[in-house]
């Protein structure tokens, strides 16, 4: 009875904040994505949190080149791809968990938002370093109903690989695929910035990601 009561108090704060269908026609991603909200359901959504300072919502690295990837699997028109809308500031890392509360928020509507108003949709979320904390602190607080329509996670550079055990608390170890490179410390629990945390190196390990990620989609009912 608690867990129904919680919710539906989710399914109340999100009735003004859901996503608005047009015909707005979709395309290959830059720095700037926010499809799911403008565009609506869409086959697959892709949820994308970018790291420290990288512009826009996407990054111009690691972020469009999953996103485009999953859209040359499945079609442009089929693949919805939203950036968490945060500031990204370095001082935002030492957060509780890693994250600023707002946008662990705002991870968590829109993840709600798609899985509520889009039965049909397969859902994929992806972070990259500070947005990796965000991932993990979204997820792991979700109601499970929402939780259990995620169909895979993939991180880079996970600020929370050490502390939380490797994995997202909360949900499972077969949906969840974290990348780290060889010497990046702050997969280590560290805040040094090695040359292997740079996006130069993680975007080489976006084909890992895609196929990751291709595959729960495709195993998902």
């Amino acid at each position: 009875m608690l867990l129904l009561l919680f919710f539906m108090s989710w399914i109340a704060i999100l009735a003004s904040a859901a996503p608005v269908a047009s015909e707005k026609r979709q395309t290959w991603t830059g720095m700037w994505s926010n499809e799911f909200s403008y565009t609506g359901c869409k086959p697959v959504i892709f949820i994308w949190a970018r790291q420290t300072s990288a512009p826009g919502n996407m990054g111009v690295s690691v972020g469009p080149a999953l996103s485009n990837a999953l859209k040359t699997y499945f079609g442009p028109e089929n693949v919805a791809s939203q950036g968490v809308n945060y500031l990204a500031l370095i001082e935002t890392n030492f957060y509780p968990g890693g994250a600023p509360p707002y946008a662990i928020y705002e991870m968590q509507i829109l993840l709600a938002n798609a899985a509520i108003y889009c039965p049909q949709s397969k859902i994929v979320v992806a972070g990259y370093s500070q947005g990796a904390a965000i991932t993990h602190r979204a997820v792991e607080s979700l109601p499970q109903q929402v939780r259990d329509r995620i169909s895979g996670i993939v991180t880079f550079g996970d600020t929370q690989a050490f502390q939380d055990g490797g994995r997202i608390k909360n949900y499972p170890l077969e949906k969840t695929f974290i990348i780290c490179n060889t010497g990046d410390m702050v997969c280590m629990g560290t805040a040094y910035i090695a040359p292997t945390h740079f996006p130069e190196y993680y975007v080489q390990r976006v084909p890992e990601a895609v196929s990751f990620l291709v595959g729960r989609i495709l195993l998902t009912p």
